[in-house]
């Protein structure tokens, strides 16, 4: 085999690794389920009223409800995602991209609202993924923020929202049992307090 021969070898052989290596990077991060009209709440959730506002709230606090929806583990990432459904019975449309929502424990520690990208981000860094393809990403990003409650859009009479808030633990670390954690809306009506367990 000559030289010229075994380079030739060498790149193609190099070539097909890489692309084979790339074709391998560009499947889905994470299978997200598709966003389909979630089913109603369940009965037990808890809730609270203020000026013409309903807001129930059920968190998804074991690792089975998250992995279902977003094949990832939220909470070992140190992200609780809460369900929220939010029903609007008065007159005027309600500005609602002002308000904001906390959630604290028992120990007073505030959790952080953190957006559907950031949680995204934060899912990856915490399953160790670092190299990774940017369509995969973005389409993690985009299937993943399709479960977030628009709090941009003002509610209108008779309407009703859901979705999820990510909250992200004080410290960063994987979310434990967290009793006392209540949600905290401020700059709606007046503020409201659910208490979440």
């Amino acid at each position: 085999m000559t030289k010229v021969t075994r380079i030739r070898l060498y790149i193609s052989t190099s070539l097909l690794l890489c692309v084979l290596a790339l074709q391998g990077c560009s499947g889905a991060l994470f299978k997200v389920k598709p966003v389909v009209e979630l089913p109603p709440l369940p009965a037990g959730a808890k809730s609270g009223a203020v000026g013409g506002i309903t807001i129930r709230v059920a968190p998804l606090i074991n690792d089975e409800e998250s992995q279902q929806l977003f094949e990832a583990n939220l909470p070992v990432a140190g992200l609780l995602p809460v369900r929220v459904e939010m029903r609007y019975e008065s007159g005027a449309p309600l500005e609602i991209e002002k308000a904001k929502f906390q959630l604290r424990d028992g120990q007073g520690r505030e959790w952080k609202l953190v957006s559907a990208k950031q949680a995204t981000s934060r899912i990856m860094k915490s399953n160790g993924i670092y190299a990774y393809n940017p369509y995969s990403k973005k389409q993690f990003e985009k299937e993943f923020g399709a479960y977030e409650i628009d709090l941009k859009t003002p509610l209108t009479a008779g309407e009703r929202r859901q979705g999820f808030m990510f909250f992200q633990t004080p410290d960063k670390t994987a979310v434990t049992n967290s009793p006392g954690l209540v949600l905290v809306a401020e700059r709606l009506p007046e503020a409201l307090e659910i208490k979440l367990n």
